[in-house]
């Protein structure tokens, strides 16, 4: 899916999460204790990602090491 990237942090609730914009509507599934991956509606297309807890599961931010891969394509 091609957009706008959109990339928001709350640190007050330590919530990560990242996103490919769109007016579609989409829905969430929870994919790991803390991650929910947002997908289109209508295509189930992942348009993206919501990390609770992030400092916590990033831990170092130089090897961040997530339960999944993130593949943006241009």
């Amino acid at each position: 899916m091609k957009g706008k990237l959109s990339i928001h942090y709350d640190e007050e609730g330590d919530y990560l999460e990242i996103f490919i914009k769109t007016n579609r509507p989409t829905y969430g599934e929870d994919f790991v204790s803390g991650v929910t991956i947002f997908k289109d509606e209508e295509t189930d297309e992942i348009i993206g990602v919501g990390i609770l807890n992030f400092k916590k599961m990033a831990g170092d931010l130089d090897e961040l090491n997530l339960p999944f891969e993130i593949n943006f394509h241009m």
